[in-house]
Protein backbone atom coordinates (compact mmCIF):
# COMPACT_ATOMS: atom_id res chain seq x y z
CA UNK A 1 0.00 0.00 0.00
CA UNK A 2 1.30 3.45 -0.45
CA UNK A 3 0.48 6.62 0.15
CA UNK A 4 -0.99 9.64 -2.09
CA UNK A 5 0.26 13.27 -1.46
CA UNK A 6 -2.05 15.62 -3.11
CA UNK A 7 -1.77 19.63 -2.73
CA UNK A 8 -5.24 20.87 -2.05
CA UNK A 9 -6.71 23.56 0.27
CA UNK A 10 -3.43 23.38 2.37
CA UNK A 11 -4.69 20.49 4.56
CA UNK A 12 -3.14 16.79 2.94
CA UNK A 13 -5.18 13.53 2.76
CA UNK A 14 -3.53 10.71 3.45
CA UNK A 15 -5.88 8.18 1.19
CA UNK A 16 -5.02 5.15 0.19
CA UNK A 17 -3.17 3.87 -3.25
CA UNK A 18 -4.44 0.92 -4.95
CA UNK A 19 -2.58 0.89 -7.95
CA UNK A 20 0.32 -1.82 -8.00
CA UNK A 21 3.64 -1.34 -9.17
CA UNK A 22 4.52 -4.20 -11.64
CA UNK A 23 7.77 -3.03 -12.00
CA UNK A 24 10.03 -4.36 -9.53
CA UNK A 25 8.32 -7.93 -10.54
CA UNK A 26 9.33 -7.18 -13.79
CA UNK A 27 12.98 -6.70 -12.95
CA UNK A 28 13.42 -9.86 -10.80
CA UNK A 29 11.65 -12.13 -13.69
CA UNK A 30 14.05 -10.76 -16.10
CA UNK A 31 17.18 -10.98 -14.12
CA UNK A 32 15.66 -15.09 -13.73
CA UNK A 33 15.27 -15.24 -16.37
CA UNK A 34 18.94 -14.52 -17.94
CA UNK A 35 20.32 -16.65 -14.39
CA UNK A 36 18.22 -19.42 -16.34
CA UNK A 37 19.58 -18.98 -19.63
CA UNK A 38 22.84 -18.69 -18.51
CA UNK A 39 22.61 -21.86 -15.86
CA UNK A 40 21.07 -24.75 -18.03
CA UNK A 41 23.28 -25.27 -20.77
CA UNK A 42 26.22 -25.58 -17.78
CA UNK A 43 23.90 -28.29 -16.29
CA UNK A 44 23.49 -30.50 -18.73
CA UNK A 45 25.65 -33.26 -18.59
CA UNK A 46 28.00 -34.54 -21.71
CA UNK A 47 29.45 -37.63 -22.52
CA UNK A 48 32.14 -38.35 -25.25
CA UNK A 49 31.06 -41.90 -26.57
CA UNK A 50 33.16 -43.63 -29.23
CA UNK A 51 30.77 -45.64 -31.06
CA UNK A 52 31.93 -48.81 -32.95
CA UNK A 53 31.15 -49.11 -36.53
CA UNK A 54 28.50 -51.33 -37.91
CA UNK A 55 29.88 -53.77 -40.42
CA UNK A 56 26.34 -54.91 -41.52
CA UNK A 57 24.49 -54.38 -44.63
CA UNK A 58 20.77 -52.89 -44.57
CA UNK A 59 18.81 -55.45 -45.77
CA UNK A 60 16.82 -54.01 -48.36
CA UNK A 61 12.82 -53.85 -48.41
CA UNK A 62 10.48 -56.72 -47.10
CA UNK A 63 8.80 -58.92 -49.63
CA UNK A 64 5.83 -58.60 -49.17
CA UNK A 65 3.29 -60.57 -47.51
CA UNK A 66 2.05 -63.78 -49.09
CA UNK A 67 -1.75 -64.48 -48.78
CA UNK A 68 -3.99 -67.62 -47.85
CA UNK A 69 -7.85 -67.49 -48.24
CA UNK A 70 -10.27 -69.87 -46.28
CA UNK A 71 -13.41 -69.92 -48.05
CA UNK A 72 -16.83 -70.35 -47.01
CA UNK A 73 -16.68 -74.18 -47.57
CA UNK A 74 -13.30 -74.91 -46.00
CA UNK A 75 -11.59 -74.54 -49.12
CA UNK A 76 -8.18 -73.18 -48.77
CA UNK A 77 -5.97 -70.96 -51.25
CA UNK A 78 -3.07 -70.26 -51.48
CA UNK A 79 -2.20 -67.02 -53.37
CA UNK A 80 -5.48 -67.07 -55.43
CA UNK A 81 -5.02 -70.89 -56.10
CA UNK A 82 -7.09 -73.61 -54.58
CA UNK A 83 -4.90 -76.03 -52.49
CA UNK A 84 -5.38 -78.53 -50.36
CA UNK A 85 -5.01 -78.28 -46.67
CA UNK A 86 -2.13 -81.02 -46.74
CA UNK A 87 -0.66 -79.54 -49.42
CA UNK A 88 -0.37 -76.12 -48.21
CA UNK A 89 2.83 -76.21 -46.31
CA UNK A 90 4.40 -77.85 -49.25
CA UNK A 91 3.16 -74.83 -51.61
CA UNK A 92 3.75 -72.55 -49.20
CA UNK A 93 7.40 -73.44 -49.14
CA UNK A 94 7.84 -73.58 -53.03
CA UNK A 95 6.00 -70.12 -53.12
CA UNK A 96 8.55 -68.61 -51.47
CA UNK A 97 11.45 -70.14 -52.81
CA UNK A 98 13.26 -72.28 -49.91
CA UNK A 99 12.60 -73.66 -46.46
CA UNK A 100 13.18 -70.63 -44.23
CA UNK A 101 9.51 -69.89 -42.62
CA UNK A 102 10.63 -67.63 -39.50
CA UNK A 103 11.29 -64.57 -41.89
CA UNK A 104 8.24 -64.51 -44.01
CA UNK A 105 5.25 -62.35 -43.05
CA UNK A 106 1.84 -65.06 -44.01
CA UNK A 107 -1.70 -63.40 -43.87
CA UNK A 108 -4.93 -65.24 -43.83
CA UNK A 109 -8.05 -63.70 -45.00
CA UNK A 110 -10.82 -65.87 -43.52
CA UNK A 111 -14.80 -65.74 -45.61
CA UNK A 112 -17.34 -64.28 -43.25
CA UNK A 113 -19.12 -67.54 -43.87
CA UNK A 114 -16.19 -70.04 -42.77
CA UNK A 115 -16.12 -72.00 -39.65
CA UNK A 116 -13.94 -70.48 -37.34
CA UNK A 117 -12.51 -74.02 -36.87
CA UNK A 118 -11.05 -73.70 -40.29
CA UNK A 119 -9.23 -70.91 -40.20
CA UNK A 120 -7.75 -71.87 -36.54
CA UNK A 121 -6.74 -75.08 -38.11
CA UNK A 122 -5.04 -73.50 -41.38
CA UNK A 123 -2.95 -70.95 -38.80
CA UNK A 124 -1.88 -74.19 -36.42
CA UNK A 125 -0.82 -75.82 -39.62
CA UNK A 126 1.37 -72.87 -40.24
CA UNK A 127 2.44 -72.40 -36.88
CA UNK A 128 3.66 -75.71 -36.93
CA UNK A 129 5.78 -75.09 -40.11
CA UNK A 130 7.48 -73.03 -38.14
CA UNK A 131 6.08 -69.14 -39.56
CA UNK A 132 5.81 -66.84 -36.70
CA UNK A 133 4.73 -63.93 -38.46
CA UNK A 134 0.82 -64.51 -39.14
CA UNK A 135 -1.53 -62.09 -39.43
CA UNK A 136 -5.32 -61.88 -39.67
CA UNK A 137 -6.91 -59.82 -42.46
CA UNK A 138 -10.28 -58.00 -42.63
CA UNK A 139 -12.03 -55.67 -44.54
CA UNK A 140 -12.62 -52.15 -43.88
CA UNK A 141 -15.72 -51.02 -43.27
Amino acid sequence: MGARLSAGAGRYDLGQNAEINVTPFVDVMLVLLIIFMVAAPLATATLKVELPTVSRTPSGTPRPPVFIDVGASGQVYLEGRPIAAGQLIAGLTAEIGGPKPTDERVMVRGDKGAAYGDVVTVMNLLQQAGFVHLGLVGKES
